[in-house]
């Protein structure tokens, strides 16, 4: 009955509170600071630990609690690569350090529309290429991202494979926006968070001079085959449900190893409640496992 009340709770919150910032008439700085008290709630579990660093002159929030395996987690934040940061997703990183029991390298990459794209796709490699540098197998280097963040680290595993680079183990994706078109969304009965206006505006903040449909700004549109093991979890309240059966539907026929999750009546990268909602904790639960698989005792 709790956790009933408390989903109903949280979706209006959204409505209410969240919803009403991601507003394209809103400017970007003042969404900027509306979206991080907002994500204030958002809370790690007891005992991470957070250092500042730097990887090739990309600045990264490295997460930790009771490291247990080799390697670490690369995870980029959501926000339609015009709002959002490592500290914004701060409460996800720290439980998916504790359930995976990696070291969680957030990138706080550069942001439009001061730096289009390929600027967060530039900053997203040059992290990973860090992390071999430092001698980190790619076997022990897994990716995720939610939302925006989703789309970029799909779009890294496709850049690395172009670029002849070792690929990471595994791709973690929640509600990742995967088509910048915004051309087939899905009209769900109730969204919480996210509207056309706002993504539309996002998407031409970020592809710049860059075609929409390029697989680089919208991977959902390029070749995935050769990318390692994909996991998608995407909330059956959102406009991006679509894609997320498109992009799961292509990898599979590109010969991905591909597991879609819809969570019915959740919304736009519900993970944010980990800690709070039961729901959105087991599925953090069901993430960490896929990206700890395989990985070095």
């Amino acid at each position: 009955m709790f956790q009933s009340m408390l989903e109903v709770g949280l979706r209006q919150t959204m409505q209410r509170l969240v919803s009403p910032m991601l507003n394209a008439r809103i400017p970007i700085g003042l969404q900027r600071v509306l979206i991080r008290q907002a994500y204030r709630s958002s809370r790690p579990p007891r005992g991470c630990r957070f250092e500042s660093a730097s990887y090739r002159d990309v600045p990264v929030s490295r997460v930790s609690h009771d490291v247990r395996g080799t390697g670490a987690l690369i995870y980029f934040h959501g926000g339609g690569y015009v709002i959002g940061s490592a500290s914004t997703h701060a409460g996800v990183a720290g439980h998916l350090a504790k359930g995976t029991g990696l070291e969680v390298i957030v990138p706080d990459y550069r942001l439009a529309p001061e730096h289009p794209y390929p600027a967060a796709l530039e900053d997203a490699q040059a992290v990973y290429l860090a992390l071999l540098d430092e001698g980190c197998s790619p076997t022990d280097i897994a990716l995720a991202g939610d939302s925006a963040g989703g789309g970029l680290a799909l779009a890294l595993a496709m850049a690395l494979r172009d670029g002849g680079h070792p690929m990471p183990r595994s791709l973690c994706l929640f509600s990742p926006w995967t088509d910048l078109t915004n051309s087939q969304l899905y009209r769900p009965d109730c969204e919480p968070i996210l509207n056309k206006g706002w993504i539309d505006k996002s998407a031409t903040l970020y592809a710049g001079s860059e075609s929409l449909t390029s697989p680089g700004v919208s991977p959902v549109y390029g070749d995935l085959s050769g990318l390692p093991p994909l996991l998608i979890q995407v909330g059956s309240q959102e406009i991006l449900l679509n894609d997320a059966q498109r992009l799961a539907d292509r990898a599979q026929a590109h010969g991905v190893e591909t597991v879609l999750e819809i969570y019915n009546d959740l919304w736009h990268v519900f993970q944010v409640h980990a800690g709070q909602l039961d729901r959105a904790t087991d599925a953090l639960a069901t993430a960490s496992a896929h990206i700890r698989r395989g990985q070095t005792p």
